[in-house]
């Protein structure tokens, strides 16, 4: 009886293949005109291309979260962002050395420069200096 239940099963499913095979053949052609006319590659990279270029928050949302990923080093905050010829540049403080209290942290400033699209390029440490420090030294 097993045998005759899976020769059974195994028609209908031979059954089912050649009847759907029939069924969906106008619909794949009518479907695959559409999708030849735009093609799937033609329609993916439209979108790429017309999604709007990110803005400068961001942009510094992402140098930051790339610099975290790079270093291990958590970002204090953003204190800079310029607009360059070819991207951006972000200036990202972060926490280079935990101490107690914190006001004696270590805390380095890095420039990100990435592309339009927020990409990094590269980065470098600019400065470090004690998060108690006063001083404002411009690099």
């Amino acid at each position: 009886m097993a045998t005759d239940r899976t020769r059974s099963s195994g028609a209908k499913k031979s059954t089912t293949k050649k009847s759907s095979a029939k069924k969906s053949s106008p619909r794949k052609s009518s479907q695959s005109g559409s999708e030849s006319g735009s093609g799937r590659s033609g329609r993916s990279a439209p979108r790429a291309e017309s999604r709007p270029a990110p803005g400068a928050l961001e942009i510094a949302q992402e140098a930051a979260r790339q610099l975290l990923e790079l270093t291990g080093k958590e970002a204090e905050g953003v204190t800079g962002l310029e607009r360059t010829d070819d991207g951006w540049t972000v200036q990202v403080e972060v926490v280079e050395v935990r101490r107690i209290p914190d006001t004696t942290d270590v805390l380095a400033l890095y420039d990100v420069d990435t592309d339009e699209r927020g990409n990094m390029q590269g980065y470098r440490r600019v400065r470090r200096y004690s998060r108690g420090s006063a001083s404002e030294d411009r690099a």
